[in-house]
């Protein structure tokens, strides 16, 4: 695979539930180094087309290649209430088999919660939660990053970090898809897709690789 080949390719992507179409054939190619938005109304379908990107989910049609690692971040947390931050990262840490905890331990000093890593999760708050939901699908280096609404209960200061980290993330060559329902900060993005009827459609550009809404 060359640097020019994406490493998320999608071709039209179908899915429906009892019969009522959600997805009708969306495609789109993400590559290394790229910033991409999905926007649309709730129930547009952003969730269902994230977790089929993700492999958490079968299509009813159409492809999903993915090429590296992949990290996602979902909508909703998973994490245990009885645990803490550090423990938390110990698990993934397992799991990815990775050897140390600091790249993990960067991210949350990026995000300024170092001090809540001894803290249960059962005590923290939504956004504290999310921010942890955020670093632990950072903290194996994916080349192909996957965030349904990130910074949901996020204040500003963290917003603007989120924004910074996701730029740093491009320059890295990470490819960083974001689905949200609403358009915050388009002019950060590369491109920006609106998910409608169960189509995907890219939006006019107001100059190269800046999107608009």
């Amino acid at each position: 695979m060359s640097s020019l080949d994406p490493v998320l390719r999608v071709r039209g992507v179908r899915k429906g539930y009892r019969q009522r179409p959600v997805l009708r054939g969306v495609s789109l190619d993400l590559s290394a180094g790229q910033l991409v938005g999905v926007v649309g109304e709730n129930g547009a379908g952003k969730s269902t087309l994230l977790r089929i990107l993700a492999g958490d989910l079968v299509a009813d049609g159409g492809v999903v290649e993915r090429a590296g690692l992949l990290g996602c971040c979902p909508q909703d947390t998973v994490l245990h209430q009885a645990f803490t931050v550090e423990q938390h990262l110990q698990f993934f840490q397992a799991a990815y088999g990775i050897s140390s905890l600091t790249r993990s331990l960067e991210l949350l000093e990026r995000l300024n919660f170092s001090d809540y890593r001894h803290e249960r999760v059962g005590a923290l708050s939504g956004g504290t939660r999310q921010k942890l939901n955020l670093v632990l699908a950072l903290m194996h280096d994916p080349q192909v990053l996957l965030l349904d609404e990130p910074y949901q209960g996020f204040d500003w200061e963290t917003y603007l970090r989120f924004w910074d980290l996701a730029a740093d993330l491009r320059d890295r060559g990470c490819a960083v898809l974001v689905v949200s329902h609403l358009a915050y900060d388009a002019s950060r993005l590369d491109t920006l897709y609106r998910l409608e009827a169960g189509v995907l459609q890219e939006t006019e550009q107001t100059e190269p690789g800046r999107a608009a809404v």
